[in-house]
């Protein structure tokens, strides 16, 4: 049997590779951004597109989906064909990949900063760019499992594995979580409410972390590591070991991101469990990488490509060690809520995502433009920067972290709290700020230096084209066990039915947290005060939403006696149930809200968002002024408030299980308005405020809606003592 020359499809790797360069650079730079706007809150003062609420969630959406995302894409494209000796299934397919997917990027980076998000974290796109991605996400399925079926490779090896795994995981992950009910163009409310919502986020958020950082860039390792080592995988066994357990682990273990909150006490307890046992396959892909440099190190010593992979392997090994012990009560307990989380994630993403990829871009280089790397010693360079850029960035913001937490817990002998102000604990921070910042700038200066020495290795290289191959043409044998062939050999041979385990072995974790939880609303204990929000309230929540306050505030008081001491009775199940989506946060920049309601008057508000420093100074001992890390809101008072689809709005949540009567909705505008009057006649009461607004219709702006809001949260259980 003769062999057949066929072409693999490099053009399509080429395009992935720049746009994992471009949105690289772009998402560092946002984050660089972000990392400002802590120490200068308002430099970008009344710009409201650039404040930190709307740009958190497009640096971390610019850096998972634009930069890792197109990274990903480039590996699998370029992996994929040459593993499975096959040019792509659909070259069609393949750029409507690509070209979609940039696509749904830009509409992320102009919805985001718009403030049109559905708040949840990692998934903050609204509906119809959601609808989107389902569509590319399958496009890329078709073409990859297309490939798969003809391949000319009788086995599917190690990284296909993986590359399998998250394409069927993303998919179940995304479509689950992002059911949602559209009332208008861009905006929509979650179908569920408080606890689930919350357990959905998270079992979506933590497996986005898995399934989307983690076991394609896994796969990615198996690949271009032997590829740059010239050396094979240390272990088939243990890759196998690796594979499964880690896919049938992982789906287990998001509700460690909801310890001590109101979640259901066996579903804390499962997600801990599962994630002090996904140590052990994680560590398992740890070793079976380092070890497959063995006898290889001085290879290391003078290989940059390597000394890439070798630090990026080792961030993965810290942050897949550090994650189960996160999920111990009594660490959680000290972390949640901390810097410490955020020095965690970006040791993840800088050392393992960021380092991986970037090995690959170097190592892709001289392939795709068949040349020599432009310069070794820049590349380096970009190497020590960037590892230097981690540590400045990750050590200090651990340092934070365990100096928040001491600070919050920290009682005098009375029974008071030592810092009893919020902002004496965020000013303690301060210098580590700074350092967080340098730490950004370094690795974004290496970035910027590769992205110089690969435009400069692609100007002196070859165009390129699409690189000819040969390779026997697939002879059919039977479906059973070859004599000697290993068991998972024959399942290898059998990609439908190993894609079909892969899918069972993710969805019984899933079953198994998700659907008693999606059923768990008839088990919340009923607190018969808790109502609907009301119109204006409701405006002023997403106001809320829009701009990203949960990004810096939680709503969720932990039952610890500290927290309970600052902000007042613990967060009940029972209070959440017509919060859609749930706005429980994930980190405290400024204090929890969840009893903020009833603290402050309403001229309090407003002038907190008119000018924190009046309400809330903050001495800043580095830069000798008094400050505060909350920007101003000056659009609030500015703009007007629209409420002209205030029914539509009610009328989507009573579909979800909201239960506002017929009355509520057709009234809705005359009900708005009349609590709106109610607080500007409040507002009135200060003198100063009627001598700076009193000819101004306040109760016709965005600030009223928000007060509203405000001053509703926690005062309903508040009812009952």
């Amino acid at each position: 049997m003769e062999k057949e020359q066929f072409y693999y499809d490099n053009k399509i790797v080429k395009l992935f590779f720049w746009a994992t360069i471009l949105w690289g650079i772009v998402g560092m730079l946002v984050g660089l951004l972000v990392a400002i706007l802590f120490l200068f809150p308002n430099y970008m003062e009344g710009i409201p597109w650039l404040s930190f609420g709307r740009l958190r969630p497009l640096h971390t959406n610019a850096i998972i989906f634009a930069f890792v995302g197109n990274g990903t894409f480039l590996g699998v494209y370029y992996s994929l064909q040459r593993l499975l000796k096959a040019r792509m299934f659909s070259d069609t397919l393949s750029k409507i990949n690509f070209w979609g997917w940039q696509l749904i990027i830009v509409s992320a980076a102009i919805t985001l900063p718009l403030g049109l998000t559905s708040s949840k974290e990692y998934a903050e796109l609204e509906w119809p760019i959601d609808i989107a991605i389902t569509f590319i996400w399958v496009i890329f399925g078709i073409n990859m499992i297309g490939t798969i079926i003809k391949r000319r490779q009788r086995h599917i090896y190690v990284a296909i594995w993986f590359y399998i795994a998250t394409l069927v995981t993303v998919a179940i992950l995304h479509i689950f979580n992002s059911l949602e009910v559209p009332v208008s163009a861009f905006k929509s409310y979650s179908v569920y409410a408080g606890v689930q919502d919350a357990l959905v986020q998270w079992w979506y958020g933590h497996n986005a972390v898995a399934f989307f950082l983690t076991t394609p860039v896994l796969g990615l390792m198996y690949y271009f590591l032997p590829k740059a080592a010239n050396r094979p995988v240390y272990s088939y066994r243990l890759s196998i070991i690796h594979f499964w357990s880690l896919i049938f682990i992982y789906i287990w273990a998001g509700p460690h991101h909801l310890l001590y909150t109101a979640l259901p006490e066996w579903a804390q307890n499962l997600g801990t469990v599962f994630s002090i046992m996904l140590i052990f396959p994680s560590w398992g892909g740890m070793i079976n990488g380092l070890l497959t440099l063995r006898g290889a190190w001085d290879k290391v010593r003078e290989n940059v490509v390597l000394k890439f992979f070798v630090v990026a392997i080792t961030g993965y090994g810290m942050a897949t060690f550090e994650g189960p012990m996160l999920s111990f009560k009594n660490v959680n307990a000290i972390a949640h809520y901390t810097d410490w989380i955020i020095a965690h994630v970006h040791v993840a993403a800088l050392a393992w995502n960021g380092f991986m990829l970037a090995g690959i871009l170097y190592w892709l280089a001289e392939k795709l433009f068949k040349t020599k790397l432009y310069s070794q010693r820049l590349a380096n360079i970009h190497f020590w920067i960037g590892t230097i850029g981690i540590l400045f960035y990750a050590v200090p913001l651990y340092i934070a972290g365990f100096q928040q937490a001491l600070m919050w817990k920290e009682f005098n002998p009375d029974g008071t709290l030592v810092y009893g102000n919020f902002l004496e604990t965020v000013t303690a921070i301060l210098p580590m700020y700074w350092m967080r910042a340098l730490g950004g700038t370094l690795y974004l200066i290496g970035f910027l230096l590769l992205a110089y020495n690969l435009i400069m290795t692609a100007r002196q290289g070859s165009t390129v084209e699409d690189e000819l191959a040969e390779a026997m043409p697939l002879k059919k044998i039977g479906a059973g066990r070859i004599a000697g062939e290993h068991w998972h050999g024959w399942l290898e041979r059998r990609s439908i039915l190993f894609t079909i385990l892969t899918t069972v072995a993710i969805v019984i974790g899933g079953l198994v947290e998700i659907v008693p939880l999606i059923l768990v609303k008839s088990n919340v204990a009923t607190i018969e005060t808790v109502k609907p929000y009301t119109p204006l309230e409701l405006e002023g929540r997403d106001l809320y939403i829009r701009e990203g306050c949960n990004n810096c505030h939680s709503q969720m008081i932990r039952p610890f006696r500290s927290e309970v001491e600052r902000y007042g009775e613990y967060s009940k199940a029972g209070e959440f149930v017509y919060d859609h989506p749930f706005l429980w946060g994930s980190r405290r920049t400024g204090p929890d809200l969840h009893r903020i309601g009833g603290k402050y008057n309403s001229n309090w508000h407003f002038n907190h968002f008119l000018d924190p420093i009046s309400t809330s100074p903050m001495e800043d001992k580095v830069l000798g002024t008094t400050r505060n890390f909350m920007p101003k809101y000056p659009w609030f008072i500015t703009d007007d408030l629209d409420y002209s689809n205030i029914k539509g709005k009610m009328k989507g949540l009573r579909t979800v299980g909201v239960p506002y009567t017929n009355f509520e909705i057709n009234k809705a505008p005359y009900l708005l308005q009349q609590q709106a009057l109610e607080i500007e006649k409040e507002l009135r009461q200060d003198p100063e405020f009627v001598a700076n607004y009193g000819d101004s219709h306040i109760e016709n702006k965005e600030v009223v809606a928000m007060i509203a809001y405000l001053q509703r949260l926690g005062t309903d259980i508040k009812k009952t003592e």
